[in-house]
């Protein structure tokens, strides 16, 4: 099992993680961390957890969107497949997008069971 070291609000924190995965959770402090940098500059230091509850916040309306947007991309592919192609891209450029499309909703899928309490 790794272990990270990862600063938010100017705090150092070691968090556990499986292995091979300390650079993704780097990139995940140091989006939180960013956010909490944002608000505090907006509104002050207000307390730590309060930060942190605004920043998660904000965070989860980012995944909201993506997802919402993921959903709308997968509803005109699958308008687009349903006309039988007369719209759609050639098979190649199709295929492309069901492969991002799969890896956007895996990576939303993963950031979702993360923030389940």
């Amino acid at each position: 099992m790794g272990k990270v070291s990862v600063t938010l609000n100017g705090r150092a924190f070691t968090i556990g993680c499986e292995d091979g995965q300390e650079s993704y959770l780097r990139d995940l402090a140091r989006h939180l961390d960013n956010h909490v940098t944002d608000l505090s500059r907006q509104v002050g230091q207000i307390g730590e957890l309060r930060l942190l509850l605004m920043a998660s916040l904000v965070v989860v309306d980012e995944l909201k969107t993506a997802q919402n947007r993921l959903e709308a991309l997968e509803s005109h592919l699958t308008r687009l497949k349903s006309e039988g192609g007369s719209a759609a891209p050639d098979e190649t450029a199709s295929d492309g997008l069901v492969e991002a499309l799969n890896g956007i909703s895996a990576r939303l899928e993963a950031l979702a069971a993360d923030e389940t309490p």
